[in-house]
């Protein structure tokens, strides 16, 4: 059933009225509610049976495996259907041989044959990263690394539509975020710089210094694009005292980091990143008051080391975190917690989520069910609670997009923003409470093969399981209110209430 704009805000309105009269809680966070906490947190919402689960554990058990993905093992079918999928198999030179072609130089292909590989690419390439990523968000046992893949994919953002870098993106999140999501940050910073998703994206691989021997045709001049975005947005923040001089001497300094086409073309297992002493600026720089002297490649390791150490860096990315797990608005005195242990710990990040995890602005009532879920947090988390399997990822992908929030979508560096403010609007609460009613019988696309028909059998989702599953965010008015509105309509009107619209 699809709800009308006027039934479905006046009904939205209605069943946030219901929960609200009894929402007096006492200040500490019981047992049941610590466990949603922590799975609306670090996870993306409970599945069926997870709060019980935490809480019989404990949330500070659940916090250390969580952090400590590698102990915990995928279940093997999921590990299968992974395996399964032939592109994301494939490493950056076997994507570029197989469907790069027309893209090669000199650029012999005609525009209709450039369009038909970027087609192909689209066809094949694009539905499998997809499945993957929407796989392991909605199943996987090591939720808090998926969060975190989100969290730093959007971070360090590449936009999957700009044409090679639709070959490389599910690639870069396997091999250059996810690895290093709950690692060290200089590493992370480093598998993103060397990655041809990166290097193609922000055009620091067609970048030469000024009179270099090859600094000729497409790979003639200085680009700063990267080295703009790289202080900006993925280290020191927009206001972390840099300066233009910065900006060109970062961008000279990465002069020569570049695609290793050659090898690519022939297929190799370790193509990717190749430096190109050929286009570099070879002279002394002076980058944040620093003398960089002549070193090469070196150079730009010097220059990575530099910003993942400088404390400008550890209060910005300290900030998103903060944002992201706790609230919209950043707490100074969390921030500076996080970033004192940044600093000290050289960028770990699991050493700074520590910190987080263990402080009580996370724990504090007046964060607990606070922050507005974005679409894509919403989707999965549906998705969890109901128990829906992902069979067909094609129509998560179409709701996502209908959202304003399609996956690798983004087109500008800086990613998407996770605040309430940039998606709670009426519209988008109109199309979350259709997509719930969607879910609600039990026949959506998702749960079934492309272009079957649902079994004759299939069951409904069952709304008192629904509430078990969601128990702490329901009061005694909300269940009252759910068990009066007619069964077809109940799990619509748990999934599109506002409870279930924040985390």
């Amino acid at each position: 059933m699809q709800l009308s704009r006027r039934h479905g805000v006046i009904g939205l309105l209605a069943w946030g009225l219901a929960g609200a009269c009894g929402g007096v809680f006492a200040q500490t966070l019981n047992s049941q509610e610590q466990a949603l906490h922590v799975l609306n947190r670090l996870a993306y919402g409970p599945r069926p049976g997870d709060v019980a689960a935490v809480e019989k554990i404990g949330v500070k058990r659940y916090i250390d495996e969580q952090l400590n993905p590698e102990r915990i093992p995928l279940p093997q079918e999921l590990q299968s259907r992974l395996d399964s999928l032939t592109t994301y198999q494939l490493n950056t030179s076997q994507l570029y041989v197989a469907y790069g072609p027309p893209s090669f130089p000199p650029n012999t292909a005609s525009a209709d044959e450039k369009n038909a590989a970027r087609q192909r690419a689209a066809k094949e390439i694009t539905p499998q990263s997809h499945a993957a990523r929407l796989w392991l968000a909605t199943e996987s046992p090591r939720q808090l690394q998926e969060v975190m893949t989100e969290f730093w994919f959007n971070h360090f953002n590449v936009f999957e539509g700009k044409e090679w870098v639709r070959y490389w993106s599910a690639d870069y999140e396997k091999n250059a975020i996810r690895p290093n999501a709950l690692g060290n940050f200089r590493q992370l910073l480093g598998a993103v710089a060397h990655h041809p998703a990166m290097l193609y994206y922000l055009d620091n691989w067609l970048s030469s210094g000024a009179n270099t021997p090859q600094a000729k045709g497409r790979f003639k001049g200085l680009n700063e694009n990267y080295a703009r975005e790289l202080m900006e947005l993925h280290t020191l923040g927009v206001d972390g005292g840099y300066t233009q001089a910065d900006v060109i001497s970062l961008a000279r300094i990465l002069s020569g980091w570049t695609i290793d086409e050659v090898n690519m073309k022939q297929g190799s297992d370790s193509a990717g990143f190749v430096f190109n002493p050929l286009r570099h600026d070879g002279a002394a720089k002076q980058f944040l008051g620093r003398t960089v002297a002549p070193g090469g490649q070196q150079e730009g390791e010097q220059a990575l080391d530099m910003l993942a150490r400088n404390p400008a860096t550890a209060r910005f990315i300290s900030t998103k975190l903060v944002q992201y797990f706790v609230s919209d608005q950043a707490d100074p005195a969390l921030v500076g917690k996080l970033a004192q242990r940044f600093l000290a710990s050289d960028g770990d990040i699991k050493a700074v989520l520590r910190v987080l995890f263990d402080s009580p602005q996370f724990w504090s009532r007046r964060n607990y069910q606070s922050q507005f879920k974005t679409p894509y947090q919403y989707v999965v988390s549906s998705l969890r609670a109901t128990a829906t399997p992902v069979i067909n990822a094609k129509p998560v992908s179409g709701v996502l997009s209908q959202f304003g929030m399609p996956l690798y979508g983004w087109l500008t560096p800086e990613g998407y923003k996770f605040s309430e403010e940039a998606w709670l609007n009426p519209d988008a609460l109109l199309r979350r409470i259709n997509f719930a009613n969607g879910l609600s019988n039990g026949k959506s696309p998702i749960a079934r093969a492309e272009n079957t028909q649902p079994a004759a059998n299939t069951e409904a989702v069952d709304p008192v399981r629904l509430i078990q599953t969601l128990s702490p965010l329901l009061d005694q008015n909300a269940v009252t209110t759910i068990a009066a509105a007619p069964p077809n309509l109940q799990v619509g009107l748990i999934l599109g209430g506002p409870a279930f619209m924040k985390r």
